[in-house]
């Protein structure tokens, strides 16, 4: 199950948010860089299968959804969540280091949820049902998403 994808959600992602302040501003957004790591745990969570969600994508926009996810194209800056509120949530955990921690443990039970059958499918509100590599897919562009938020070149 490693790849060059998967080896940089688990090694240099946490490292690179490491480097952020906790209350270091994104250069779009409302969130801090300890709120995003938290609301980036609960997106892993989700791709785990542990947070299950609806899809919200209308079936006949999934071809074009998972045509999105699969380019090279970036996520657009403010991309809109309707799951998030407009004005994040506090932070959950203690500091950077422990949520960064928690992001490792999220990570790992997101390779043990697909351990048995990585073509076992899991849903994503927006892109529908997605396997290991469908998920990993979207951690990675999502954890590039984030690290160009605030300001990291990865």
């Amino acid at each position: 199950m490693h790849n060059s994808k998967l080896e940089f959600l688990l090694e240099e992602f946490p490292r690179l948010l490491l480097t952020l302040p906790p209350d270091a501003p994104g250069k779009w957004g409302l969130m801090n860089a300890h709120q995003m790591v938290e609301h980036f745990i609960d997106a892993v969570l989700v791709a785990a299968g542990k947070i299950p969600v609806p899809q919200l994508t209308p079936e006949d926009k999934l071809p074009k959804m998972k045509a999105f996810l699969f380019s090279d194209m970036p996520f657009q800056e403010n991309t809109k969540n309707p799951l998030i509120k407009d004005i994040p949530p506090a932070p959950r955990l203690a500091d950077m280091e422990t949520a960064v921690s928690e992001l490792r443990r999220a990570f790992k039970a997101f390779i043990e949820s697909y351990k048995e059958d990585p073509a076992k499918e899991i849903i994503n509100p927006f892109f529908g049902p997605l396997d290991f590599n469908g998920q990993q897919q979207l951690l990675h562009k999502h954890a590039l998403h984030h690290l160009r938020q605030f300001g990291i070149d990865a």
